[in-house]
């Protein structure tokens, strides 16, 4: 949680930096992006959702995760009410994987790098990002639905850690858009996060140490 809280600042330490600076937050980059994003709304609203789609994204995020870690998958099923995958063993971030890694923004972002390898210059540049903001949204609303239902995958490793895990790793991709749609720098963003992370964790050690101080005090008394 603390690193939730750290994360949070450090954005808004890129957002001010922007709105104080002489570009305009909105660049045409990050245009694009919330366009793809906004399209994605308006289709989550006005036709039917692809729920099957979304379960399937699921169990191969959780597949994918799984084999980072050297497990095995023994078995998917896929269908427009649920889904399950069977695993030879699992973890925190195996289990959370899907709520905070957009699997079809990835896949979108791998095939821009492997077009950009053999195209230059990159075609469509800014179609590119309308597909991740497009993707992305996709991901965020089938992920906030999901958690509004009973999920095991959060009762698993119980809903604080769980909740807090997802919105961290959620966060820190926003980070990463900011920068690659506008003047902000991977150094100032690496730079803010080591800058307030180590002030939450000093003001808590400070006031953890205060309370220690005082509850040996009130013994000696």
């Amino acid at each position: 949680m603390p690193l939730c809280v750290a994360v949070t600042w450090a954005l808004f330490d890129l957002l001010h930096g922007l709105a104080s600076g002489t570009e305009a937050l909105f660049s045409p980059e990050a245009v694009w992006l919330f366009a793809g994003y906004a399209l994605w709304l308006l289709i989550w609203f006005v036709l039917p959702q692809p729920v099957r789609v979304y379960v399937m994204a699921h169990e191969l995020t959780h597949a994918a995760w799984a084999l980072l870690f050297g497990a095995r998958v023994r078995g998917m099923r896929v269908t427009a009410t649920g889904g399950s995958v069977r695993l030879s063993k699992t973890n925190l971030l195996i289990t959370l994987a899907p709520y905070f890694f957009p699997l079809y923004t990835v896949l979108v972002i791998l095939l821009r790098w492997t077009v950009e390898r053999f195209v230059q210059p990159l075609p469509l540049p800014n179609v590119w990002l309308f597909l991740v903001g497009l993707t992305w949204g996709f991901h965020l609303c089938f992920t906030v639905q999901s958690l509004l239902t009973r999920q095991p995958d959060i009762h698993e490793y119980g809903r604080l850690l769980s909740y807090a895990v997802i919105y961290l790793f959620n966060l820190l991709g926003i980070c990463l858009w900011v920068v690659c749609t506008t003047s902000a720098t991977l150094p100032a963003l690496v730079a803010a996060l080591l800058i307030r992370t180590a002030s939450i964790y000093g003001g808590i050690n400070h006031l953890l140490t205060r309370a220690i101080v005082a509850a040996v005090e009130s013994l000696r008394g």
